[in-house]
């Protein structure tokens, strides 16, 4: 049980940090929205952290110590922290999942590039899909094809994310688009950082993730109607509003270095409102085919935590774990390295 303290400081940290959510999760109900709330804000602090943080290495290290904390019962006395160790113990949420989510935003501190679509989809998968298995845990709902298709959304949101904030994240001296997009366009990373600019390479490659973000947007909808009918509606806000910063961004000709997609208040209304209908709708057409695809390999590892009917063995799973420990132990060394220069530098 969440104290309820505990869950008003959730709840306006999702208030001023995360509008599209919070706009989406008012939808959902108070057995989903309550949880969900104090997911969302552990989840986002530690985003925050890392991402604005000065010593990005060590916010992770100390995530992960946070991390342990809260599955062993003892959480670090902060909000956010009980919050998270509450819903842990009330929906036995798979140690995985979150795991998965501390790896991402390992590789975001260690400012990790990505080679291939592929692998940037398996960044996707653990600082969002991961989030949507969770959500799923919440709503008590542990089949592998309704697991597949929110870890779909997830990839998607990010995918969003991303084409949306190219030049911000150039600006702060990142690239999250395959490399190998960059190189076959004769995009030099280091010219690219120093002054980005909106080429029409760079608009097609931001137009390709937007592309491949549509097809999983798509195929998501299959899961949503798998999910309890008064989740849906949020759920499908949730998609529809992040979608819509796509589009936002498409209108703006796929210029996300000058331009940043937005929507307005008026249209995520409107689309709650088509959200009802949509959710409405589902309870009386017919399962789609969809339902049932095969994920798409780089979020396998997160259907087999949490599925009772995961179709696939788990050494996804296993893999995972030992891929954390490599990711934190290069994480440690790197901020001990850095430590002892600092410590040269100083005498």
């Amino acid at each position: 049980m969440i104290d309820p303290k505990d869950l008003d400081y959730c709840r306006n940290v999702i208030r001023t940090g995360s509008l599209s959510f919070h706009a989406a999760s008012r939808l959902l109900p108070a057995t989903v929205r309550d949880p969900a709330l104090a997911l969302y804000a552990f989840c986002r602090l530690a985003d925050d952290e890392v991402d604005e943080g000065a010593h990005k290495g060590r916010a992770v290290i100390d995530l992960q110590e946070r991390l342990d904390l809260a599955y062993v019962g003892r959480p670090r006395n902060a909000p956010e922290d009980r919050a998270f160790a509450a819903v842990i113990e009330a929906f036995e949420m798979p140690q995985a999942l979150p795991q998965a989510l501390l790896e991402g935003l390992a590789w975001d501190a260690m400012e990790r590039q990505y080679s291939t679509l592929a692998d940037l989809r398996s960044y996707c998968a653990r600082v969002a899909s991961a989030v949507g298995a969770m959500m799923c845990v919440l709503m008590r709902v542990r089949d592998a094809d309704a697991l597949a298709r929110a870890c779909d959304l997830g990839v998607a949101m990010q995918l969003t994310n991303i084409a949306r904030d190219v030049g911000e994240d150039a600006r702060m001296g990142r690239i999250y688009l395959p490399l190998d997009w960059l190189r076959a366009a004769g995009v030099d990373q280091s010219d690219f950082l120093a002054n980005p600019q909106a080429t029409p390479a760079l608009k097609g490659m931001v137009r390709d993730l937007l592309r491949d973000a549509r097809g999983l947007y798509l195929r998501s909808e299959a899961g949503i109607a798998a999910l309890p009918m008064r989740a849906r509606t949020g759920i499908f806000a949730a998609r529809y509003i992040y979608a819509a910063i796509g589009t936002a961004v498409a209108r703006n000709g796929f210029d996300s270095i000058n331009h940043r997609g937005r929507t307005t208040k008026g249209h995520k209304i409107a689309l709650i409102g088509a959200s009802a209908l949509r959710a409405g709708a589902s309870t009386v057409l017919p399962k789609s085919p969809i339902l049932f695809a095969p994920p798409v390999q780089e979020v396998r590892f997160l259907i087999d935590a949490v599925a009772t009917n995961a179709p696939h063995t788990k050494r996804w799973g296993q893999g995972r774990a030992g891929s954390l420990l490599n990711v934190m132990a290069e994480l440690k060394a790197r901020e001990n390295a850095a430590q002892t220069s600092n410590g040269v530098a100083a005498e």
